[in-house]
């Protein structure tokens, strides 16, 4: 039985981390001048330094590679600085908004369309994938949700909130890429944060008391 010491297993981690972060680096820079369908594993291969049968030991396939390529550059602009506050709906949409500026954002469509393309596991990946994300939207409704809503009802509803604001943040954004002379896209953000943060209560059917004739207001 062969024994690994604590220190010879922290060097084993820290080569396989490092190993990982030479796969993404070049995976990325690839992806986003080639596209998905053009690259290769030989290419990244040789591009990281890294032997070709190291890849799918770390990211299994090569949609997995991409889909932890898209989540890096997604962690990397979406919490660009500690918060002492859980962020409004306004910071998360001037987050989106700086990551699309970034031009990082174009991952994302080319995952949309191999998602559209695939069955199967592979498919599977992908929903997973979106989901996830969503799901962190719904987590951030999750925690202001009053505590006289309906859980069964208030979760229904806040996972078709995230889903329709997430849908029209990328909906806005593929227009801007058509169009972009046309589309005032910091504008077309602002707007959309403003106007889902002013609804944000009907979620949970939360009556606005100012417009109740409350006396008490």
């Amino acid at each position: 039985m062969t024994f690994v010491s604590t220190q010879g297993k922290r060097r084993i981690d820290e080569i396989g981390n490092e190993s990982r972060r030479r796969i993404l680096d070049s995976a990325e820079k690839l992806f986003t001048d080639r596209g998905f369908d053009r690259t290769s594993f030989a290419e990244i291969a040789e591009r990281s330094g890294i032997s070709r049968g190291s890849i799918p030991w770390h990211f299994k396939n090569k949609h997995g590679l991409f889909l932890a390529v898209i989540e890096r550059a997604m962690e990397r602009a979406m919490t660009p600085e500690p918060r002492t506050s859980s962020p409004t709906l306004t910071e998360l949409a001037e987050e989106f908004a700086s990551w699309v500026r970034n031009g990082e954002s174009a991952l994302v469509f080319m995952a949309v369309n191999e998602a559209m393309n695939s069955s199967g596991a592979v498919r599977v990946q992908y929903q997973e994938f979106f989901a996830r994300h969503r799901h962190g939207l719904e987590l951030w409704l999750r925690a202001r949700r009053p505590e006289t809503a309906d859980p069964e009802t208030a979760s229904k509803r806040e996972r078709t909130f995230a889903l329709a604001f997430t849908g029209t943040l990328f909906g806005i954004h593929l227009q801007a890429l058509v169009d972009r002379a046309s589309v005032d896209f910091d504008e077309a953000m602002r707007l959309v944060a403003a106007e889902f943060d002013k609804n944000l209560r009907n979620v949970w059917d939360v009556p606005d008391r100012s417009e109740s004739g409350d006396p008490d207001q």
